[in-house]
């Protein structure tokens, strides 16, 4: 008796709850969110490169000597104003065709149709480097602005005659530039220019003028010989109308060709002004390979920050 008191007085164990199971406290990934901040990221950026500034890469020598082929170099979009070839538009199909069927696209981008007018436009001022859509094409070109709206200008014998008062040229100097996989020194374009320096590597001399614009700013140009640029016009330049011109300037396709002949076929609409080039970023000189010890000489030294704005007496 008293042992089945003892027995009843123990308490009865109750069998093991099931355990629930643990919530998942895990963070979702909200995939709707990440595609909008992509977007607005992307619309950010072409934004930036529609009104602010954008890259440009030098695919050409036709502004030696100051820019090289390779140089990489900051563009402001607002230092004219904003027309319609500012916007910054991505072209899907072309991207497709010249990245997977490496097919030749003319540009990347949309070109709107020719919109008259500039939004806060402001004349250029002569000197400047400047971008500039030709007429009828998607593509972009970097020239030096010579002549601005009412002037007559004419080229005899490779000098500029403006409003009849040939432009100051100093007497012509030599340059060695040194000679890479971007900068060649092609004897086609450059015979007899390519020889070898007391260092033992490779350069190529160039003739250079001094040209002084009637506002004083000057720059070198280079002067290769006789070329069918080195005669043009006389032309009057129509309002709201720029003549352009390369550095390089028997080696250039500008307003004194036409635009069959790839250049741009005379004086251009401000509204094909793109922007003001301002300084060089980096440049590239195309020597180095895969393999990371020649990585050193893919950049070319001490042009980065060189200024794209002319000098001024």
């Amino acid at each position: 008796m008293s042992e089945e008191l003892a027995l009843d007085g123990l308490p009865e164990q109750e069998a093991p709850a099931e355990q629930e199971a643990a919530p998942d406290t895990r963070p979702k990934t909200d995939w709707w969110g990440e595609v909008k901040g992509i977007v607005w990221l992307v619309l950010a950026v072409l934004g930036f490169h529609s009104f602010i500034a954008k890259p440009f890469y030098i695919p050409s020598e036709s502004m030696l000597p100051g820019l090289q082929v390779g140089d990489q170099l900051i563009v402001t979009k607002y230092a004219y104003g904003w027309s319609f070839v500012s916007p910054t538009i991505p072209n899907p199909v072309a991207i497709f065709r010249s990245l997977v069927l490496h097919q030749e696209e003319e540009s990347w981008g949309v070109q709107l149709p020719f919109i008259h007018g500039r939004l806060f436009g402001k004349m250029p001022e002569r000197g400047d480097v400047v971008i500039v859509t030709p007429p009828t094409r998607n593509t972009d070109y970097i020239k030096r602005l010579i002549g601005l709206p009412g002037d007559r200008l004419q080229v005899i014998g490779g000098t500029v005659i403006l409003n009849g008062t040939p432009v100051k040229r100093g007497a012509p100097h030599d340059t060695l530039i040194p000679v890479d996989a971007k900068t060649t020194c092609d004897p086609s374009q450059y015979p007899g220019a390519l020889e070898t320096g007391k260092d033992g590597k490779s350069y190529c001399r160039l003739t250079l003028v001094t040209e002084t614009l009637p506002n004083g700013r000057h720059y070198d140009t280079v002067e290769s010989g006789y070329s069918d640029g080195d005669d043009y016009g006389p032309v009057t330049i129509p309002p709201n109308h720029v003549f352009l011109m390369g550095d390089n300037r028997d080696h250039s396709a500008d307003s004194r060709f036409a635009i069959e002949a790839m250049g741009l076929g005379g004086p251009v609409p401000w509204e094909n002004l793109g922007g003001r080039a301002e300084f060089i970023t980096f440049s590239k000189s195309g020597n180095g390979t895969w393999n990371p010890f020649t990585w050193g000489q893919s950049f070319r030294g001490g042009r980065a920050g060189t200024s794209l704005h002319a000098a001024r007496d």
